[in-house]
């Protein structure tokens, strides 16, 4: 889809992250991130095996986010690491292609979280961030436009991954597990058009934010019933009388 590709920049690597952070402070205590590497068509030609960090936050967990995450003070204690280190470990993992990738996550939640933790360590390494920042997409604004569900709203990693009927890999909130699902919706959003076709059609017939000529016009045409320059003239007329 040659408009989600304009979003990349014209990079050829995108790295699908996912960040976890305490229920309070909003600083991370993990993150997984998978770099892919895409063609023209913005297809995945290649994976790298993925990266995970536990990081050690200034701030407790908080018992919500345990029980979410399964990420207890304990593993922080034994596995974690600094932020900075955190995100140097990152740097690394994507070696040449980290200034010249997007970064993708499922929601904006994750920047805050990014925010967040560079504001709690002073150490943080700011140019690291900074090009994360500058070069990131929230794939589930693109992926919405197209796709919400019966009510109009947006829905889950998982649900999204369901109406393409792919299955969930591991467990959700493993941060890991949540950024190579997103590289694999990701991937077969970009490649089966029909199933986007389809639920853009009826996210189109549901949408009550067009005024109504646009609209009667839509269900119309969506339904295969022809509509011609002068009846829409005609929806407008009485829509303005």
């Amino acid at each position: 889809m040659k408009r989600v590709l304009k979003n990349f920049k014209g990079h050829k690597h995108l790295v699908f992250m996912d960040f976890e952070g305490t229920q309070f402070s909003h600083e991370m205590i993990a993150y997984g991130a998978v770099l892919v590497t895409i063609d023209k068509n913005g297809y995945i030609v290649k994976q790298k095996k993925p990266i995970k960090r536990y990081v050690r936050s200034k701030n407790a967990i908080g018992k919500f986010v345990e029980g979410l995450t399964g990420i207890t003070q304990k593993d922080l204690n034994k596995y974690g690491v600094t932020f900075s280190q955190a995100m140097k470990d990152l740097k690394k993992y994507c070696g040449m292609a980290f200034k010249k990738s997007t970064f993708i996550t499922f929601g904006n939640h994750d920047m805050r979280i990014l925010g967040q933790s560079m504001s709690y360590n002073l150490d943080s390494p700011k140019d690291l961030c900074n090009i994360i920042r500058s070069n990131y997409v929230d794939f589930q604004s693109i992926i919405s436009e197209f796709i919400k569900d019966e009510k109009g709203n947006v829905l889950s990693l998982t649900r999204y991954l369901e109406v393409f009927g792919v299955p969930f890999d591991g467990t959700a909130h493993d941060p890991e597990y949540d950024a190579t699902n997103l590289a694999k919706l990701y991937d077969v959003f970009m490649k089966d058009k029909d199933i986007v076709l389809v639920e853009f059609m009826k996210n189109l017939k549901r949408n009550s934010y067009n005024p109504e000529p646009i609209n009667k016009v839509l269900r119309k045409l969506l339904n295969n019933e022809p509509v011609t320059p002068e009846e829409f003239t005609e929806y407008l007329k009485d829509y303005i009388a």
